[in-house]
């Protein structure tokens, strides 16, 4: 349902999500289709995402949205799914199947939490909403912006067009792309590419509004024709924003902000949220395969190099550095750690740093998340094995080596605390 890479969404659009490649490690491209596969029948399994949970409420009216006229049922659709206003991020390039309307003027404002995803145009017929589906990756819905007495979420498979490609790990998922419009042609926004949190910052962000403080360099925040982008080494000097106001009409927005901080999660959760289907598709695959010689066979490394991939970007080995001075402009960066479990010692893998890295504590709080929890037995242990392996130190050399004996020792602590059904002997003997 996105029309092309654009921007990061959980959602479709929620493709508006603009992620995904940044520097990753090289793998051997998966085949798109798997969805039809024995194993995981995308199309047909009946979902068990939180919006599916949210349309059979609807359904028995044990739900009711409230429509306005500023925004029809977006607030009350933030409203019955918890998702927090803070959550605001802002993105103007044309990229969703809503980019007739979409312009710096009239940008889409994009609302997550870890595992739903809400899209907004104003003017637009519909709502685009993603949820993660723990076993089935994303899934997409939409829901129709006319005043009705029993609004329905409707499931989408049209936005796979976009969200299922080597941009998404193979699997239905997020994007966060950065992009550079033309102002002639609105339909550039395929010159794009995806992001995440192993993308440096002066490389993110094109087609974004970003309010706050991001530290250095980056590409929001300013439309920049491609044929006047810098030459190599050089670098296009933002606009610092500390709101939106003024800068387009904000009515119907629930918020003046288009976070950094905010925004920074959202890239890292798109990429974790595939990465865990990735691994739990290859896992289900691999099982169906070696339960009758008649089933398609997977290739044989697609789940070690599924697992290494995931565990790899769960420890942020390869972050790109943060520039000092990054802040947020809004609330965000309080609620956010707010919501994690902590141990005794009060740390929590949601706690942020903002210095020189995203979080304080480098492992992903996704490790919390219904989607690791879903992992077939064969890949969850295959994860845990290989965090602990990294964690003790007996996976070394680059680039491991960033993970300090103290980062390493307190991830360690933190979730053998947090993390029901962590092995006994996760982390021991660390080096």
């Amino acid at each position: 349902m996105d029309r092309g890479p654009g921007v990061l969404f959980l959602a479709c659009s929620i493709a508006a999500m603009a992620f995904a490649g940044a520097p990753s490690a090289q793998r051997a491209a998966g085949p798109v289709h798997q969805r039809d596969h024995p194993a995981i029948q995308y199309a047909t399994r009946i979902p068990s995402d939180r919006l599916a949970a949210l349309a059979k409420r609807l359904s028995a009216g044990e739900t009711k949205l409230t429509f306005n006229t500023d925004n029809g049922y977006l607030t009350a659709m933030l409203g019955a799914l918890a998702i927090p206003l803070e959550s605001q991020v802002v993105v103007f390039s044309e990229t969703s199947v809503q980019a007739e309307l979409i312009t710096p003027k009239n940008p889409r404002a994009l609302f997550f939490d870890d595992s739903v995803a809400v899209g907004w145009v104003r003017g637009a017929d519909t709502l685009e909403l993603a949820a993660h589906d723990p076993q089935q990756g994303v899934v997409f819905y939409t829901l129709d912006q006319r005043q009705t007495a029993a609004p329905r979420l409707e499931r989408q498979l049209s936005c796979l067009t976009c969200h299922l490609s080597q941009n998404t790990q193979d699997v239905p998922g997020m994007l966060t792309f950065t992009t550079q419009s033309i102002p002639q042609d609105k339909y550039s926004y395929a010159s794009g590419f995806a992001t995440d949190h192993r993308t440096p910052i002066p490389d993110r962000w094109g087609g974004w509004f970003v309010t706050g403080r991001a530290g250095g360099l980056h590409f929001g925040n300013t439309e920049v024709p491609q044929s006047l982008r810098p030459p190599a080494g050089a670098a296009l000097r933002p606009r610092v924003l500390d709101s939106l106001k003024g800068v387009f009409d904000l009515r119907g927005f629930p918020t003046e902000h288009s976070d950094v901080v905010a925004l920074m999660m959202l890239e890292h959760q798109a990429t974790m949220t595939n990465l865990l289907t990735r691994a739990g598709w290859a896992a289900r695959i691999a099982e169906y395969a070696a339960a009758g010689p008649s089933a398609p066979r997977p290739r044989p490394e697609a789940l070690d190099e599924a697992i290494r991939e995931l565990v790899d970007y769960m420890l942020f080995v390869d972050e790109a550095p943060l520039p000092a001075g990054t802040r947020g402009s809004s609330n965000f960066a309080a609620i956010f750690p707010a919501r994690g479990p902590r141990d005794s010692k009060g740390r929590s893998l949601r706690d942020l740093d903002l210095q020189t890295r995203l979080f304080r504590y480098p492992c992903s709080y996704m490790v919390y998340s219904p989607a690791f929890d879903a992992l077939p037995a064969r890949a969850k242990t295959a994860a845990y094995d290989r965090m602990s392996a990294v964690l003790s130190g007996r996976i070394a050399g680059e680039p491991y080596g960033r993970l300090s004996p103290g980062d390493r020792r307190a991830i360690v602590e933190i979730l053998k605390a947090t993390k029901p059904g962590l092995p006994a002997s996760f982390g021991d003997t660390i080096k």
